[in-house]
């Protein structure tokens, strides 16, 4: 029995692990795979690639598609989270950087409680949730208004402007494409949906890499081993074991505990990126990340409740933390 539920905990770790490691590191792999292929046609192989295994998988196990209406429940979420979204920060990160895109990447929980109408009520009755809104978009201006400054004399400093309006445009067109998929979600497995939303995510890139003439510019000879590196950590790492981590982790723990990623990615992404490529932040985008952070975390805090069994397993620590406040404490010992 306790074998039983130690490998189950290291399951666990090894799943938020990954949610946590390869999600914040693949803003970074990204950058290694356009070092060989063109944005969306990097897009399209990750995401293709990976569908084709997955479902591959599945139809060894006996499951198949029942109906083309699930089809179209799962092309909305691969054209808008995979292709649109995704296909965006990578043409993006041409000219920003990972940590650049990771962090305003971040900003995704603010757009979802601008766009969910039906919860309007609910956020916007919480004074901590306007609060946390109203803090994370203080704390992206700060972060964009310095990356502007800082890129401003650079060879393509119109394009870096543009790229963060895309990324903008990514975050939201992810964000419709979510709330699309938790509104009408298929009757498939989620393994499935995810399977079927990878495929469409990548024919629909590599007919946007045909129609922007990307394929005129790739040269597949070309290629160097860390563009190759980058492309199978995005199919392996990226669209398939972090995902599906990610969807495991929702069947066995709370929601709010597993959308802690949202707070650890972005921080990944600057370790990562200032350890293996050499980024940098400046002291104002720092405080700009944090300030986001602190945003993201006041803006979800209706969610996280404290149950009778956390509370009973803190209170000796908070019995410490009171004696440790105590002014008097050491004259009542005396």
């Amino acid at each position: 029995m306790n074998t039983i539920i130690n490998n189950f905990k290291f399951r666990i770790i090894l799943a938020f692990a990954g949610i946590y490691i390869i999600w914040g590191t693949t803003y970074l792999a990204i950058t290694y795979g356009l070092k060989g292929f063109p944005p969306f046609i990097l897009s399209g192989f990750r995401f293709l690639i990976a569908g084709i295994l997955i479902l591959t998988w599945l139809f060894s196990k006996g499951e198949k598609p029942n109906s083309l209406i699930n089809w179209y429940k799962n092309f909305i979420p691969g054209l808008f989270i995979l292709a649109a979204g995704v296909g965006l920060v990578a043409w993006g990160e041409q000219y920003v950087t990972s940590t650049e895109a990771a962090i305003i990447m971040a900003t995704e929980p603010f757009w979802f409680i601008i766009m969910d109408r039906k919860n309007w009520k609910r956020y916007f009755s919480s004074p901590l949730v306007i609060t946390g809104l109203l803090i994370g978009i203080g704390g992206l201006l700060l972060f964009v208004k310095d990356s502007l400054l800082n890129g401003s004399h650079s060879e393509h400093a119109d394009l870096r402007v543009i790229a963060i309006g895309v990324l903008f445009v990514s975050s939201v067109i992810w964000v419709i494409g979510s709330l699309f998929s938790k509104n009408r979600a298929s009757s498939h497995s989620i393994f499935m949906n995810v399977g079927q939303q990878l495929i469409v995510g990548g024919i629909v890139s590599l007919l946007v890499a045909t129609t922007i003439g990307e394929w005129g510019t790739f040269n597949v000879s070309a290629v160097p081993t860390e563009a190759w590196s980058g492309l199978l950590y995005l199919i392996f790492f990226g669209s398939i074991a972090a995902y599906l981590s990610f969807i495991w982790l929702l069947s066995v723990r709370p929601p709010a505990l597993v959308s802690t990623h949202t707070y650890v990615n972005p921080v990944v992404a600057v370790l990562a990126g200032w350890l293996i490529a050499g980024e940098s932040i400046s002291v104002t985008q720092s405080w700009g990340l944090i300030i986001i952070l602190i945003g993201v975390l006041l803006t979800n805090s209706t969610t996280y409740t404290i149950t009778k069994r956390t509370k009973v397993r803190w209170r000796p620590f908070i019995r410490i933390i009171k004696r440790l406040g105590d002014p008097y404490r050491h004259f009542t010992h005396s």
